[in-house]
């Protein structure tokens, strides 16, 4: 799990928010459109006739292929159903090997053997993905063993996208789906207008994005009970509980506005993550092949620069050491002359390191 503070964070965002100090950010979105919009007609206004002519030549050919782009858009959408069908089959094939309804031919376990299908499959397949794995606790795991599938489909009206995780019956849980809904202002750019989670039945004292904490009471109190407080924490489960959109008109805070943009677009990165990679790819995912595709050639390129950095590094060194070898051929020379005249004098000078004149300087002793 990851500790930054910009990482997503429901429990944050209830701190952040309340029910009397929200506003709709999707009104403060458009402001923020509109108030560039102000900024672009200053643009055009500053510029001379003959430019502002060449300007509107240049958006009339940017909305001919504005048109052309939502035609691709109609037909790609046509063509995603088109194969999201033919997908179908393949994946209940998949759902049927991994929970052991079917068995594969040469892979039958030996009569001692009770293991069936391919255990902790999806739970291994978020975890090689870097961002699933850092919203997956060492908590989380136990009840993600229970995962026997993950489904997307698309929804209108509004449009948008549903993601739905199919459990067995588990000791965390009561529910066997939990589905996470995305409504989409602009399903082609995308924009989030408001994200839908479904509401966890935790058994007592199961929930996995809450811990009790009891404390002592004080020595000398009359309370002799044990205090009890509810803490908020980490899990992957929290991405059930996703950040709402305010619903007011009213002004909002601009930090928290922020906050909950962010929020917002990485719960989005995770939805997102589970719907165009592990669900399509989840065996990829669980062997770590997809996660040496997708970040080998970010390690690559990392470690091609840490050897470049080494040779500078090296090159650097040897530099210093030539003048090093210099100054020290100067000194050596400015000393036998400094020792000829000492002798001359008939002084001697002291060895470096020998007597009090020779220790260290405080600053580079041993501690």
């Amino acid at each position: 799990m990851s500790t930054n503070k910009d990482n997503f964070n429901v429990a944050d965002l209830s701190t952040a928010l309340n029910a009397e100090d929200r506003a709709d950010l999707v009104n403060a979105l458009k402001n923020k459109l509109q108030d560039l919009a102000g900024k672009h007609s200053d643009v055009l206004e500053s510029l001379t006739p003959v430019v502002r002519k060449r300007v509107d030549a240049l958006r009339e050919i940017q909305t001919q292929h504005d048109d052309l782009e939502a035609k691709f858009f109609e037909e790609r959408a046509i063509l995603e159903a088109k194969y999201q069908k033919l997908y179908q089959p393949l994946y209940t094939k998949r759902y049927e090997i991994v929970n052991g309804e079917v068995e594969v031919e040469g892979s039958e376990p030996a009569k001692d053997v009770e293991e069936k299908g391919v255990p902790d499959f999806w739970l291994i397949a978020m975890k090689n993905n870097e961002v699933l794995a850092e919203e997956i606790s060492e908590r989380d795991e136990g009840a993600l063993k229970f995962l026997r599938d993950i489904k997307w489909s698309r929804v209108d009206n509004p449009k948008g996208f549903k993601l739905e995780f199919y459990f067995d019956t588990n000791t965390f849980f009561k529910n066997s789906v939990l589905t996470k809904t995305y409504h989409m202002i602009d399903e082609d750019e995308p924009i989030l207008e408001k994200a839908i989670g479904t509401e966890i039945e935790w058994y007592p004292g199961k929930s996995l994005t809450q811990k009790i904490l009891k404390k002592k009471p004080k020595k000398g109190s009359k309370n002799a009970k044990p205090i009890t407080k509810t803490e908020q924490c980490e899990s992957f489960f929290n991405f059930f509980s996703p950040p709402q959109v305010p619903e007011e008109d009213d002004d909002i805070d601009e930090d928290a506005a922020e906050e909950l943009q962010n929020l917002m677009e990485q719960d989005y990165d995770i939805g997102s993550t589970i719907r165009d990679k592990i669900i399509p790819h989840a065996v990829s995912w669980f062997t770590g092949e997809a996660a040496q595709d997708e970040y080998g050639d970010i390690e690559e390129d990392d470690e091609e620069e840490d050897e470049d950095d080494e040779e500078d590094d090296e090159d650097d060194e040897e530099e210093d050491d030539d003048e090093d070898d210099e100054e020290d051929d100067e000194e050596e020379t400015k000393n036998r002359k400094k020792s000829s005249a000492v002798r001359k004098k008939g002084g001697v000078r002291a060895p470096a390191g020998d007597g009090p004149q020779g220790e260290r300087p405080p600053e580079c002793k041993q501690q």
